[in-house]
């Protein structure tokens, strides 16, 4: 799990997706050797886990397992998705775009999705308003 900065849709039909990855992350190195990935749309109600998923690294913390151990994840059609995540979209790992200075760029196709929820919305203001970024 790992908070994303940057992320855009790129095309309707097939619905196409562009990610970028930190390359000094958990994610990155994943990214490299597996083929599908979970993009998840937090609610509020996830506001205090993005101190954990983005700002602690997966090489010195198991954030799986933190998330476990706080029974804070479900299964979604083989994904380890969080609770009271408003949305979850399945995403097969196409090739990677570009790789750029510090983040490569990922195009992944939209495989399945849910809408769990269209209310609470976690957004980049409610996290600047709570101090947990900028």
């Amino acid at each position: 799990m790992n908070i994303c900065t940057y992320v855009t849709p790129v095309n309707k039909q097939p619905k196409l997706y562009v990610v970028a990855i930190d390359y000094n992350t958990k994610t990155y190195e994943n990214l490299r050797e597996e083929g599908k990935a979970c993009l998840q749309v937090l609610s509020r109600n996830n506001m205090q886990l993005v101190r954990v998923l983005g700002k602690k690294s997966g090489f010195k913390i198991d954030k799986n397992k933190h998330l476990v151990d706080k029974d804070l994840i479900l299964n979604w059609q083989g994904y380890s998705v969080l609770k009271n995540a408003c949305a979850a979209l399945g995403l097969e790992k196409k090739h990677t775009v570009v790789e750029l200075p510090d983040h490569a760029l990922y195009l992944f196709k939209v495989i399945k999705n849910k809408t769990f929820s269209d209310v609470n919305v976690l957004s980049l203001q409610d996290l600047i308003e709570n101090k947990i970024i900028l």
